[in-house]
């Protein structure tokens, strides 16, 4: 198909073809999570489900993908479904407009293929993790703040997020030091290719192992867990 012929020879034709077969779970539709869905659909993820609970303010639209000011107070995982059914029909975006938590998380992320974390706090990312280690499911995870950025892959047993959240706690360090709009797309890009690898099974994945991104100085470094 000419839509995804750039994809070939970075995928083969077969791996092209297979992704219109998965489904990609993505929690979190703001800064993160806007570039998340945005690239999983123009590669050809076949079903994303989208979800986040909250709407669109003045102040993400500096950095979010999906905002914009003519949907300044409506919902994040709408706008994902909207924007997905202008740039890639074949893809089936499903919104889901609440906030994930203990109660509905189970019913959110089962039957999906890979679950990506787009989320802003540390406590619903350690329900994240309790729940797709339940359900089986491995778990991507991007982290942002200023300058910085974090990608680990998380498989079933793991515990990486415990290890690195030893504690729970509302919000980490970008609340002091900001998001600007360059740092959440090179993360979420590299959340992108971690999980089409773990959906194809080729390459190296960043599974016990965490990646430290500092724009600042342009250093990247792969830290074994």
């Amino acid at each position: 198909m000419q839509r995804y012929s750039r994809n070939v020879k970075t995928l083969s034709a077969e791996e092209n073809d297979s992704l219109k077969n998965f489904k990609v779970c993505v929690i979190g539709c703001g800064g993160l999570g806007g570039y998340i869905v945005e690239e999983l659909g123009r590669l050809g993820i076949g079903f994303i489900t989208a979800v986040d609970g909250d709407v669109f303010d003045e102040s993400n639209l500096n950095r979010q993908l999906l905002s914009a000011m003519d949907n300044l107070g409506c919902s994040k995982a709408s706008a994902a479904e909207g924007r997905m059914k202008r740039v890639n029909p074949l893809v089936t975006v499903m919104p889901i407009q609440q906030r994930l938590d203990k109660d509905n998380g189970m019913g959110i992320i089962n039957g999906h293929d890979v679950i990506i974390d787009a989320l802003d706090n540390i406590e619903s990312r350690l329900v994240l993790e309790e729940l797709a280690g339940k359900a089986g499911i491995p778990l991507v995870h991007g982290a942002i703040a200023g300058w910085y950025g974090q990608v680990t892959t998380v498989f079933p047993g793991d515990g990486t997020l415990s290890r690195l959240y030893p504690y729970e706690a509302n919000y980490g360090i970008e609340r002091e030091l900001g998001n600007p709009s360059f740092t959440p797309a090179m993360v979420a890009s590299i959340q992108v290719a971690e999980a089409v690898k773990i959906l194809i099974k080729r390459g190296d994945i960043l599974r016990k192992k965490i990646l430290v991104i500092n724009l600042l100085n342009q250093e990247f470094e792969v830290i074994e867990l």
